[in-house]
């Protein structure tokens, strides 16, 4: 399926590397963008609150993380199968994917705002919150929780441009939509004096503009992803398809910020200055995780067309480009900040103890972080060749086993927050190794079935189809 948008990137045909830069620097800059949502909130709130209101907003974030990871793995799943389709030029089965894709994200999305407004208190005292600052994070958590169903469209509608090969329009709606956030979060905070509260309700509204405008471009598409409201409902093999897709990852990503909840409750025993200052880290660490996150969402939407193109040399090369891409931009964002972090922790909050406590994460994780972008593109790379199970197991596995076991039994005996953040880099680094060779052997299996399938044929694909 060849479209003639201008936005639209032919990942089937063409130069690889290049196509795969003008993929995934939008990608890197739409990620930003969305990072600066919580990025905003968090100077807003330490430079013109309190303390105490930055301790409430960083103590709610693995809660809140959890909840929307379940459905940004089914956007995977969305992802997966539009861009599958589109590679086979299945028109049908492309339109069948948008309408159930809108229905699980509108449907899911209420019900889980519904149980993030009413469990956010129940939650937030199962981390251990401080009882100081319980009624700051239990409101922000239930104003975020609200405006979960407008997170879960605008990704699952960016999910299926990506799928296409579009990320320049999903970039102009974050940019549109952070300029509105900041300027509410001045205002909520500084005229109305909300503080916490206020950048939660400048986030949701930010995110309902955004929302809005996937929706238009969806509802104006002129091929067959258009979204006719009188079409959406839930079809049967579409949607399992998409649970397969999806609901591993999802469950890889919820269990994910399980791990980080674990540790997060371990950070919040060290009171408040180090729950401030390592949700400060963790705001500048998702500025080094945009690398990351990009190329896995770039490996899914490649290797997902290329494999319905059956584009098998192609699908290696696409691999290569994401891996390389990855460490290299990993690595020197890691060691940028490493170098300019006690300045730029500033930013957020100027106490000495806040920032001593933020730069232990950064040392630690930032110089190491090459090691994730290993781990989440090589994610990436299994989960567009249509393997959902096996990464899932290993990280659940690899990465929130190991973490809550290193809580548990490796952290008692040296309570420090240097010992709590070394649990991070190994993890990153079993798991690249193990998803990495399961990666071999997927690809090694894919080019002898199809070579034993059509002998003839697939052979002559291998050697010209690049």
């Amino acid at each position: 399926m060849h479209s003639e948008n201008k936005y639209q990137i032919d990942m089937c045909h063409g130069p690889l590397f290049s196509k795969i830069v003008l993929f995934s620097v939008p990608l890197m800059f739409s990620y930003v963008l969305q990072m600066f949502f919580s990025t905003a909130d968090l100077i807003v709130v330490g430079r013109f609150a309190s303390a105490d209101a930055l301790a409430a907003v960083g103590s709610s974030y693995g809660l809140t993380s959890i909840v929307l990871n379940i459905f940004f793995g089914l956007a995977v799943g969305v992802n997966v199968l539009t861009a599958r389709h589109i590679g086979a030029r299945d028109r049908k089965k492309v339109a069948d994917t948008v309408h159930t894709a809108a229905a699980a994200g509108l449907y899911g999305g209420i019900i889980m705002a519904v149980i993030g407004v009413l469990g956010s208190r129940w939650a937030l005292r199962q981390m251990s919150t401080p009882e100081k600052i319980l009624d700051q994070a239990t409101l922000y958590m239930q104003i975020y929780c609200a405006g979960i169903p407008f997170v879960v469209i605008y990704n699952f509608g960016s999910s299926i441009l990506r799928a296409q090969g579009d990320t320049r329009r999903p970039l102009f709606f974050m940019v549109i939509a952070g300029f509105v956030n900041v300027l509410l979060n001045l205002f909520f905070v500084l005229v109305f004096h909300l503080d916490a509260a206020g950048v939660a309700l400048a986030t949701m509204m930010a995110n309902a503009l955004s929302a809005v405008m996937i929706i238009a471009v969806l509802t104006g598409a002129r091929d067959a992803s258009r979204l006719v409201w009188k079409k959406i409902r839930f079809r049967g093999d579409i949607f399992l398809d998409m649970l397969k897709n999806g609901v591993p990852p999802g469950i890889q990503a919820a269990c994910y910020s399980a791990s980080n909840i674990a540790i997060q409750s371990s950070v919040n025993s060290f009171g408040p200055p180090a729950i401030a200052g390592n949700t400060a880290a963790q705001s500048l660490e998702c500025l080094v995780y945009v690398a990351s996150t990009a190329y896995y969402h770039t490996a899914i939407s490649f290797l997902s067309q290329n494999r319905g193109a059956q584009k098998y040399k192609r699908i290696v090369r696409s691999i290569f480009w994401c891996l390389a891409c990855t460490f290299v931009l990993s690595l020197i964002a890691g060691f940028t900040f490493c170098l300019t972090g006690t300045t730029v922790l500033k930013i957020y909050n100027s106490d000495p103890e806040v920032i001593r406590w933020g730069m232990i994460r950064v040392k630690i994780l930032f110089s190491t972080y090459f090691l994730n972008g290993f781990m989440d593109a090589i994610c990436g790379a299994l989960r567009g060749l249509g393997l959902s199970v096996k990464p899932t197991a290993v990280t659940l596995l690899g990465v929130t086993g190991f973490r809550i076991a290193w809580v548990l039994w490796v952290f008692p005996h040296d309570r420090t927050m240097e010992n709590l953040m070394l649990s991070y880099p190994i993890s990153w680094l079993i798991v690249s190794v193990v998803n990495g060779y399961i990666l071999y052997q997927a690809v090694r299996d894919l080019f002898r079935q199809a070579v034993n399938q059509h002998p003839h044929q697939q052979l002559a694909n291998l050697k010209t189809k690049i």
